[in-house]
């Protein structure tokens, strides 16, 4: 098991982190950033400084993936910052791993929250010992135009400041992946809002559980055969979620990498699949197809539950998933539950 990191407490320091892009230190994006980082401390009553390189800029901190180790390192070590939370992410978390002090996560554990490319720093906490956050950045949801949403604000809440179990987690209302840039005059102008259908269960009956393993499934290619790609065992009866990003991944590359985790023996042991909603539902019953053709078709588990249409990705609002944590789909009533808490 997962070492749990402790609860925040209004007051707390919280770091923001820099750790694939450096695009929250850009002129273009610095105002941005301080309305997410606003936005943390007015409603969570939370302090947040920056590490060293948060602020370096794209040049900088592109071309320094050992910085960005330090920076990761120092925030864990520093008893005085009880969470790091990502300011975006972008495509070469990767980078890092060569640097990456394991040691100074084991023995410090606290919150890391981030998604889309921070997939790979949760992979090291994973490698580490301790669970992490899969959930909102300071860029893209903190400082969400015209306000965070309530649906986010919640389940920030609700897994990172209570030590009570978290329960069931209940697909928004509304659902969004309109893109405004992200540019003077358009702060206050709210994204439109699509009615949401719920959780979709593709395949399989009963109740399963099983702990939270998981990801963007772009990073997640990127990551496989690396130091931090979890071994055969590690993915035994998880409950593996994949989210897939703005890049709008074709319906033939989701088949080659579902094939791929197929043929590695991992769909095999584990308790079931959980599919958050494609960005801009672009594909959306492509991917269904897909997946049914290679999970049940081609490798022959038909029974494997399958839960498709959940908010933890590129789609806003979002709810978060700790690595690590045990969670648990009823395919009759179709409803997830995380039946443990997510900090101590």
């Amino acid at each position: 098991m997962l070492q749990k990191p402790k609860k925040l407490q209004a007051g707390d320091l919280i770091a923001t982190a820099s750790l694939s892009s450096g695009m929250a230190g850009e002129d273009a994006f610095l105002a941005r950033y301080l309305c997410g980082k606003s936005r943390v401390e007015g409603l969570f009553d939370l302090k947040v400084t920056e590490l060293p390189h948060t602020l370096k800029g794209e040049d900088y901190v592109h071309n320094h993936p050992e910085e960005r180790a330090r920076d990761l390192a120092d925030a864990f070590m520093d008893e005085s910052i009880k969470g790091i939370f990502s300011c975006i992410g972008g495509e070469d978390s990767l980078r890092m791993i060569p640097y990456i002090d394991y040691e100074s996560i084991r023995n410090h554990p606290k919150i890391f929250l981030g998604y889309s490319d921070s997939t790979i720093t949760h992979l090291i906490c994973y490698k580490a010992g301790i669970m992490s956050y899969y959930g909102p950045s300071i860029l893209a949801e903190f400082a969400e135009n015209g306000g965070l949403f309530k649906y986010t604000e919640k389940w920030v809440k609700k897994v990172l400041f209570s030590d009570e179990p978290i329960g069931e987690v209940e697909p928004p209302a509304e659902w969004t992946s309109e893109f405004i840039p992200w540019e003077a005059g358009n702060e206050e102008r709210p994204r439109k809002m699509l009615p949401n259908g719920g959780y979709e269960v593709l395949q399989g009956t009963g109740i399963k559980r099983g702990r939270l393993l998981g990801g963007c499934m772009e990073v997640l290619e990127m990551a496989k055969g690396t130091e931090i790609w979890p071994a055969k065992a590690e993915w035994e009866g998880k409950l593996i979620f994949f989210e897939t990003s703005e890049e709008k991944t074709s319906p033939e590359m989701l088949r080659r990498w579902l094939r791929n985790y197929g043929v590695q023996g991992i769909f095999e042991k584990a308790a079931g699949l959980l599919f958050a909603k494609p960005y801009d539902e672009q594909y959306y019953e492509e991917y269904k197809e897909v997946i049914l053709e290679v999970v049940c078709d081609e490798l022959g588990l038909c029974d494997l539950p399958i839960f498709y249409n959940m908010s933890f990705g590129h789609t806003a609002p979002m709810s978060i998933m700790p690595y690590g944590a045990m969670a648990e789909i009823d395919c009759e009533q179709k409803k997830f539950r995380i039946v443990e808490s997510g900090v101590c």
